[in-house]
């Protein structure tokens, strides 16, 4: 049903992150005219004590409206509202990742340097009651890998009604997917968001899979963002984020490509730690992925930490692709670690030298 043509009001859906970090939880409120901006929006608050993330005897956290999107199951002029969580006195609660991304990309020099992202990410869908991923036989196993990945048929491609319902509610929203695809494990799924620019990166995959979640909802199906939802000989789910600052999309961009990288090898361990749970299960040196212990890149190789395309080699500039976070990563700790460790922090002399050595970077 529009409500348009009987109200002005509207009904805005405020989306946040909850306690664990990775769990979507929103409610709604009405609002009694269309708006434009978030700043247009009250802030609203929520019982944090139920979310994980206060306790009980003071347990109000407050929401500030960050980003707006149309709302694709309300239609009209109501919103889906990105929003951040604080105390009440304004400070940012641990959970609350965006704060500190917005101050790595308002910095003069990230801001100089306009950081594009491409976020891939991928996820499983599960049956309801079993938890096992859509289209394989309960308690059994499909056929191997191999006829899945892009594949069509009632035999190869499970869930592509919801990967489609997603791709057109992302677009009516105005998120910038840019595609959608099967995955190499059967049940598995990707989309795609970009380029975006700095921050609004975080939001819109934030939004996109806010979006999956309700429906998945509808469609009687669970969404996994789980980094290796079936032990075996199977491939994991990522979130491989795609890199370019200005100079690197500008002739003599591969050379300061190969800087970022040197950059990334010195601070490998942060990164890790900060690229989703349970990422060593993926990360082990099989199934197109590099080992979690060890940094490597490599031109359009698929098993590299960091790897780069051939036209970028070829063209002599362009971007560099990440393939360490996890599906369950933050795209808000993703995207301002790139920033943060190829444009704001400066190595050593010495260690900058040995870490080229080490990957035959002529930096």
């Amino acid at each position: 049903m529009d409500i348009t043509p009987y109200t002005d009001k509207i009904i805005a859906e405020y989306i946040w992150i909850g306690g664990s970090g990775i769990d979507l939880r929103s409610k709604s409120r009405t609002i009694s005219k269309p708006v434009k901006h978030p700043s247009e929006l009250p802030k609203w608050n929520y019982d944090g004590s139920s979310t994980g993330q206060a306790p009980g005897e003071d347990s109000e956290v407050i929401i500030y409206p960050q980003a707006i999107f149309k709302d694709p199951f309300r239609g009209g002029n109501n919103i889906l509202v990105i929003c951040d969580a604080y105390t009440p006195a304004g400070e940012p609660i641990p959970t609350n990742k965006r704060h500190r991304a917005a101050e790595i990309f308002s910095n003069p020099k990230v801001v100089a340097e306009v950081p594009w992202y491409g976020i891939e990410q991928e996820y499983t869908l599960l049956q309801t009651n079993v938890k096992w991923p859509l289209g394989w036989p309960v308690g059994g196993y499909p056929g191997p890998q191999g006829p899945y990945y892009c594949g069509a048929g009632a035999d190869k491609s499970f869930g592509r009604d919801i990967s489609d319902a997603h791709y057109k509610a992302c677009l009516y929203a105005g998120i910038n997917i840019s595609g959608t695809n099967g995955e190499v494990m059967p049940g598995q799924w990707e989309f795609q968001v970009g380029p975006s620019v700095g921050i609004e990166a975080g939001d819109h995959i934030w939004c996109a899979r806010y979006i999956l979640e309700r429906i998945t909802e509808q469609a009687g199906v669970v969404l996994s963002l789980d980094p290796k939802p079936i032990e075996g000989d199977w491939n994991g789910a990522g979130c491989h984020t795609n890199y370019s600052t200005k100079t690197m999309r500008e002739d003599g961009g591969f050379e300061v490509i190969k800087k970022a990288i040197l950059n990334l090898s010195l601070r490998h361990k942060e990164h890790i730690s900060a690229y989703g749970e349970g990422n060593e299960r993926r990360l082990t040196g099989k199934h197109e992925t590099a080992s979690i212990d060890t940094f490597s890149w490599g031109v359009a190789n698929r098993g590299c930490s960091i790897r780069v395309g051939r036209d970028t080699e070829k063209q002599g500039k362009g971007y560099l692709e990440d393939r360490r976070p996890a599906s369950n990563m933050d795209p808000y700790i993703v995207t301002s670690l790139l920033a943060e460790s190829t444009l704001l922090w400066e190595p050593t002399l010495e260690a900058e030298a040995l870490a080229a050595q080490k990957l035959a970077l002529k930096v």
